[in-house]
């Protein structure tokens, strides 16, 4: 049985990525090009989902419950002529904890907690973040969210929650799942044996 196609769209802009803060859980509002991004998205969404065969109704949505997450999708279904409160949340999409790091930059970190940087770049997938968690933790979670799916999906999440699809598709290896971009006001098209990017 082939796997559910997903559409995913991570979060638009914040001040804290503007600012390179590391966000995790923390409940950061979109900035202006982050409302921008996100209802770009909507046409785009949409023509995506009609060229593979329904209409965008049709289709299961689903988000992160973070504000930023949420309002993205409601800015994108907006944008595409639904409803914008017609979609669910699932926990299991949040973003991955920087516990005890959410709201440093890095180059502040690099002050406070040097030695604990220098372990996780050593192992960034499975270390362990002080009071967090790590890369493997989050992908559990999202396996298991993934793993559950009945159809084909529109997603609003988080660019390690696309990490970890990354990585349990075996799109890449989880080295290499952890670092690189991934982008905001785009779509990224996972149909179970590749990734598409569209802008």
């Amino acid at each position: 049985m082939p796997r559910p196609i997903l559409y995913f769209v991570r979060h638009g802009e914040t001040d804290w990525n503007r600012e390179r803060r590391l966000q995790g859980q923390h409940d950061i509002p979109l900035n202006a090009l982050g409302r921008s991004q996100a209802s770009r998205c909507g046409p785009l969404m949409r023509d995506l989902l009609e060229r593979n065969g329904g209409s965008a109704a049709q289709y299961d949505y689903v988000s992160s419950p973070l504000g930023r997450a949420r309002e993205t999708m409601e800015l994108m279904r907006t944008a595409m002529g639904l409803d914008a409160g017609s979609y669910r949340t699932d926990a299991r999409l949040m973003e991955m904890s920087f516990g005890r790091w959410e709201g440093f930059t890095y180059a502040e970190l690099q002050a406070r907690e040097a030695p604990a940087l220098a372990a996780r770049e050593l192992d960034k997938w499975g270390f362990v973040l002080p009071g967090g968690e790590s890369y493997a933790q989050l992908q559990v979670r999202v396996r298991a969210w993934y793993e559950g799916l009945q159809r084909d999906c529109v997603v609003a999440a988080h660019g390690g929650v696309c990490r970890a699809l990354i990585a349990h598709l075996d799109l890449a290896q989880p080295d290499a799942a952890s670092t690189g971009d991934i982008g905001q006001g785009c779509v990224y098209v996972f149909d179970g044996t590749g990734m598409a990017r569209h802008e």
